[in-house]
This record gives structure tokens, sequence and C-alpha cells, in this order.
């Protein structure tokens, strides 16, 4: 009895040698898996009576219980993956993903969002130059840096542009026409840009980023023998820097 034990074990242990390789598959291809265990089950059966015949009639019970029992267990174990996804069937709760398609770890489709468009790179701060001129509406009284109403509204407006956290500086220049002496049209120049500075920090343009410069009648635009060149001439240049 005790020599025939040995013998037993080795039989059960050929019994797993064929079963699993006739079963282990990684892509559900394998004869035996786990989907068809009971198969397994009356193999290993039958391998495990026979070789337990060798040892005697009485054995061969026992050998076909212990090799049924190995034989369904041992392919019960074993798992496929019959669609190719990757998980095997016993976690596969989606088992028909298509070919290809990115699964979870259940076995189903990843779920895909639609990518949020990349962010425009903001447009890069640009100076400008902005003119105002008498061509239209007159920016001053008659000989004076008083600025009329329609300045003024032409000023709010520039106003609402020049507030912005880039901004750097904001240089006034006033300009006249040729009418007058050059040292009078020299100072009103000045005054004139003042003036405009002047307004420019009453609507919120900050005081520390103004300054003004009076170029008098040297540089015109146009031909100061005309009136519309003089009008053309009598102008305001705001140079913006961001």
């Amino acid at each position: 009895m005790d020599k025939q034990l040995p013998r037993v074990a080795i039989s059960l242990l050929l019994v797993s040698s064929f079963l699993s390789g006739c079963a282990t598959s990684s892509d559900g291809s394998a004869a035996l898996n786990q989907g068809n265990w009971p198969i397994c089950s009356l193999i290993g059966g039958a391998v495990g009576g026979g070789l337990g015949a060798i040892e005697s009639s009485a054995w061969a019970a026992g050998g076909a219980a212990a090799g049924a029992i190995a034989g369904g267990l041992i392919c019960y174990a074993q798992d496929g993956d019959a669609d190719g996804d990757g998980v095997f069937d016993r976690r596969d709760t989606c088992p028909d993903t298509p070919a290809g398609k990115p699964v979870n770890v259940n076995g189903c489709p990843e779920r895909t969002y639609p990518q949020a468009p990349a962010a425009e790179a903001p447009a890069a701060p640009q100076d400008e130059v902005i003119v105002l001129s008498d061509m239209g509406n007159v920016l001053f009284a008659f000989d004076s840096a008083e600025l009329t109403s329609d300045a003024k509204d032409q000023l709010a407006g520039v106003a609402n542009r020049l507030t912005s956290a880039n901004l750097v500086s904001v240089k006034v220049i006033g300009h006249t026409d040729s009418k007058g002496s050059d040292a009078y049209n020299q100072r009103l120049s000045e005054r004139r840009a003042k003036s405009v500075a002047d307004f420019l920090a009453s609507q919120g343009v900050p005081p520390d980023k103004l300054s003004t410069e009076g170029m008098g009648e040297s540089q015109p635009v146009a031909d100061n023998g005309t009136d519309a060149g003089r009008s053309q001439n009598r102008r305001v240049e705001i140079r913006v820097d961001r």
C-alpha cells in the first residue's frame, strides 16, 4: 500500500501535465479551457482510471475519481481571451469588444472625451500712435489750450484703451500750424499737450505713465498755405507704448 501511493501521485501528476498542456491558452483557442471544464473532468477521470488500473482494479476507481477532480479543477482554473482584448474572459464584462479597441480592466471600451482645443496664445501687446486733428472736429478753442466738447468725447474713447495692465507709457505731443511766431506756437503746443494729458488722467489713465511734449509748428504734415492743410497740422499725437 505504501509503495502504491507514490505511483498514484505520479499518475495524477501525469494527468495534470497532460490537461494543463491542452487547456493553457492566452487567446481562448485551446481545446480545453474554463468553458468546457466538464470535458476536462471526463478526460481526467478516464486517464486517472486507466493509470490507476495499472496498479490494481482497486486503484482504478480511486484514480478515476482523483483524475476527474484534478481535470475539472485544472481546466476551470484556465482562462481564455476570446475577443483578444487582453482581458481574460472570467473578468471580461464586455466579451465582444472590437479588435484593437482600448479597454479598461473589465474588458469594456475606454471612455473617450473630446479633446479641448488648444488655447490660442494671446496676441502680443501692440504699440500705437493715435492722432487727433482739427480735421472735421475742432480740438481746442481758438488760440487756446481749452478742449472742446468734441475733443473730450474723442479723448474719453481713447482713455478706455489706455487703462490695461500692459500699458507702459503714454506720450502726448502737441502740434500747431504756422500762424504766429515760432516761440508762441511752441508754448501753445506744450499747453495743448498738457491739457490733453490732464484730461486722460481724469479718465483713469495712470498719471505716472503720462508725459507731454510740444513740437510747435516744426513738424507739419500738410501745406500750411491752405485752411485744410493748417487743420491737419493742428493736431495731437498720443504715442502709446505697451
